[in-house]
């Protein structure tokens, strides 16, 4: 195998109160010089040096809002159902990828992905900021973020019990 040390990357990991002792200088790997970053990104999830998801909530927040803009955009020009197929495709996909990796995260994390929820709930029936967000939430059949989080865990469970899961989650 060849280190492609334009693809590389290294993360030194601590926590947030010990971060200053992680070392600034590239490493050598090889014949390559790679710096230490702050975030990595593997399989569409991004880590943090201090273990943390943030930087993935960022970046999903950032895509997904995104996204409801370049919808927004076009937005009356669809009719309603062509509007949620959009968001459905374009922005809850990638608020649910790897979402239970969020379990245990801070509320203030959560509360990020929600609001992308809320304005993506908002721009499908066109409505205001000023108007109350449950009655859209649960027309769309949309969980909140914890329990997406949470139904997406119970899913996981259910299918690593019934044998149907991967080899590696039902050992």
């Amino acid at each position: 195998m060849q280190l492609n040390p334009a693809k590389t990357e290294v993360l030194w990991c601590a926590s947030a109160r010990r971060q200053h002792l992680i070392p600034s200088k590239p490493v050598r790997i090889g014949d390559a010089s790679v710096l230490p970053a702050t975030a990595v990104q593997d399989l569409g999830v991004y880590i943090d040096a201090d273990i943390t998801i943030r930087s993935h909530v960022t970046n999903t927040d950032r895509s997904c809002f995104a996204a409801l803009c370049q919808i927004s955009s076009v937005r009356l020009s669809l009719p309603q159902h062509a509007v949620l197929t959009l968001v459905q495709a374009l922005v809850i996909t990638k608020l649910d990828q790897c979402n239970s990796l969020l379990v245990g995260t801070s509320g203030y994390l959560q509360s990020r992905l929600q609001s992308v929820l809320n304005a993506a709930a908002r721009l499908v029936y066109s409505r205001r900021m000023s108007e109350h967000i449950k009655p859209l939430l649960r027309e769309l059949h949309w969980l909140r973020v914890p329990e997406r989080i949470q139904f997406r865990l119970s899913v996981l469970a259910y299918h690593s019990v019934h044998g149907t899961a991967p080899v590696y989650l039902t050992d």
